[in-house]
C-alpha cells in the first residue's frame, strides 16, 4: 500500500528527519541469511527496505552489486522465491515500506499484470525499474495504479527540465535521484554537479513526492551533504553488500546494523 510510504514520509519529517532507504539483494548470499539482514538493518534504524530480485543483465548495476546477484541466481533465487522472501518480511513487519529494485523484463516475462498482483499479494509497496523509460510505462503505470503500488522512476544530473517534470508527473511513493554519471558503487566523494542536481530536482518536485539519492552513499558524511542540499532519503547499497562480502555470521548481522545506526544518525537533523 503505498500510504505505507507516505505515512513513513510523513512520521519522518515531523521528526525532522531524512529516511535510509537500504538495499539487499533477494537470496544473497542465501535467502535464509536475506531475512536476517533485512532485520538487521531495521533494527539499526532502516526506515524503507527495497529488495532486490536478481537479473542476469543488471545494466544499472556496478560490480559489487552485480556479483551478488549472479551469486544469488547461481543459488537458485528466482522472481517468485523472491516474492515469498518479501511474504515472510511483511509478515514480520507489517508498517515497513518494501519496494522491489529490478528489470523491466522480469515483470515482461511473467506478465505485467499477473507479476504486479502477486507482488501486491506479497506485500511490496511498489516498485523501482532502471530500464523502464516513461515513454514506454503506460501499461506499468496504470497496473501499478490499480494496484495501489508506487512506481519509482529514476532521474540523472544529465536529465534535462523538461524530462524531468515529466518523470515526477509519472513518479509516486518517491523520486531517485541518481547521484553521479555511471553505475552503482562506493565512492570518496560527491562532486559540486550532484548536489545542484538534487537542488534542481527538489525545486520541480516540490511537495508532490519526496526526493531520494543513491548510487555511491557509503558514509555519514556523505549522507549529511546529501540532505543539506535537500534530499529526503538516501538510499545505500553497495556499502551494504560489501560488508556482507567481507564477513558472515552474526558479526556479519552486527556490523550491518551498527552501520544502518550510524547512517541513520545522521539522517537526523540534529
Amino acid at each position: 500500500m503505498q500510504n505505507r510510504i507516505a505515512e513513513k514520509f510523513r512520521e519522518l519529517a515531523e521528526k525532522g528527519e531524512s529516511a535510509l532507504i537500504c538495499y539487499v539483494v533477494a537470496g544473497y548470499p542465501d535467502t535464509g541469511t536475506s531475512k536476517q539482514v533485512i532485520n538487521a538493518l531495521v533494527n539499526g534504524g532502516a526506515d524503507i527496505i527495497e529488495v532486490g530480485i536478481p537479473f542476469s543483465d543488471p545494466i544499472a548495476d556496478g560490480p559489487t552489486i552485480q556479483a551478488a546477484s549472479n551469486a544469488a541466481l547461481r543459488k537458485g533465487m528466482t522472481p517468485e522465491k523472491a516474492l515469498h522472501l518479501v511474504s515472510n518480511v511483511r509478515k514480520q513487519h507489517p508498517s515497513l515500506p518494501l519496494f522491489a529494485m529490478t528489470y523491466s523484463n522480469i515483470l515482461v516475462r511473467a506478465g505485467i499484470e499477473k507479476f504486479m498482483s502477486e507482488s501486491k499479494q506479497s506485500g511490496l509497496d511498489g516498485f523501482i525499474l532502471p530500464d523502464m523509460p516513461i515513454e514506454e510505462a503506460d501499461i506499468y503505470s496504470l497496473t501499478a495504479s490499480k494496484l495501489d503500488l508506487a512506481t519509482v522512476f529514476l532521474v540523472s544530473p544529465n536529465t534535462p527540465e523538461a524530462r524531468l517534470r515529466k518523470i515526477v508527473a509519472s513518479t509516486t511513493g518517491f523520486i531517485y535521484v541518481v547521484s553521479v554519471y555511471g553505475i552503482t558503487g562506493a565512492r570518496n566523494s560527491f562532486q559540486k554537479y550532484t548536489l545542484d542536481t538534487i537542488r534542481a530536482v527538489k525545486q520541480v518536485s516540490g511537495a508532490k513526492v519526496p526526493v531520494a539519492v543513491g548510487f555511491g552513499i557509503s558514509t555519514p558524511a556523505h549522507v549529511k551533504s546529501i540532505i543539506a542540499a535537500g534530499a529526503e532519503a538516501v538510499i545505500i547499497g553497495s556499502a551494504v553488500i560489501n560488508k556482507m562480502s567481507d564477513e558472515s555470521g552474526k558479526k556479519m548481522l552486527e556490523d550491518l546494523r551498527n552501520f544502518a545506526r550510524s547512517m541513520k544518525k545522521a539522517c537526523k537533523n540534529e
